[in-house]
């Protein structure tokens, strides 16, 4: 049987690829955040929710 020579692996250029994609997803939930907690999509109205109730008098007896 012959002898394999070693395999060597070369993983020196994946750290700044792995990176690059952190930050892209950094930003993506950045903006999302923004947008969703910002008023952005609801295009900042506001709702009144207090609610008159009409006034009820006791029947006469």
């Amino acid at each position: 049987m012959s002898e394999r020579e070693p395999t060597i692996i070369n993983t020196g250029g994946s750290g700044s690829a792995g990176w690059a994609v952190a930050v892209i997803i950094l930003l993506a939930v950045i903006v999302g955040g923004y947008l969703l907690f910002g008023g952005a999509i609801s295009g900042g109205k506001s709702v009144d929710v207090n609610v008159k109730l009409p006034s009820i008098e006791a029947p006469s007896k």
